[in-house]
């Protein structure tokens, strides 16, 4: 079977809405674009969309069945992430004042750490097993690989940058203290409770 244009069609629409809805690449951006702004947020955003494209081109070419002949990998790897996503909640939820333009008191997360974080995040593999597994014909595969990984990250790169951008339109509503610590707290609550089926998966 061939990558046909209704298959991808099928797939632009996977794509699509599981980059659009929330899981903990888009709530630290919301929270970035909260804390940092839209622009210092801008190499968070790439780096997941980068990062991404290459874990998606990772799987394809054989990095998914590693889990599959090592199942002890993707257990580590799987609490691995589970521990970085409780810093970076911690992170979040002890966040101070809104960061102004070239303030050096706090640092938004970078590309290279958006783009590793990516490896870590258990969203992010079920995104890119999916996507291989579901919608790659084995006809022409490895040019199928390319296609998905690309097709992917051009769908992407607007869906988070537009909760990069909504976070940044909420600066002025959360110039309070309080409400930005409300908020911030919130997000890193959202981010703990993004670990729970992460935590009661087996597999």
């Amino acid at each position: 079977m061939h990558l046909t244009f209704d298959l991808l069609c099928a797939f632009a629409l996977f794509a699509f809405v599981s980059s659009i809805t929330p899981g903990p690449n888009n709530t630290m951006l919301l929270a970035s674009g909260v804390n940092f702004g839209f622009v210092r947020t801008i190499p968070h955003a790439l780096g997941i969309s980068g990062g991404f494209m290459v874990m998606v081109l990772a799987v394809g070419f054989g990095m998914g069945q590693l889990f599959t002949a090592f199942p002890m990998a993707y257990t580590v790897l799987r609490y691995a992430g589970a521990a970085y996503l409780l810093y970076l909640a911690w992170k979040i939820a002890t966040s101070g004042p809104l960061s102004k333009p070239g303030s050096a008191n706090a640092e938004p997360l970078g590309f290279l750490g958006a783009a590793a974080f990516q490896w870590v995040n258990p969203k992010s593999w079920v995104m890119a097993i999916g996507a291989i597994s579901t919608y790659t014909p084995s006809e022409g595969y490895f040019y199928n690989v390319v296609v998905i990984a690309l097709v992917f990250a051009i769908i992407n790169i607007p869906c988070v940058f537009s909760w990069a951008s909504f976070g940044s339109a909420l600066r002025n509503v959360l110039k309070s203290p309080r409400n930005l610590v409300i908020f911030n707290v919130t997000m890193a609550g959202l981010l703990v409770v993004s670990l729970y089926p992460l935590l009661l998966s087996t597999s």
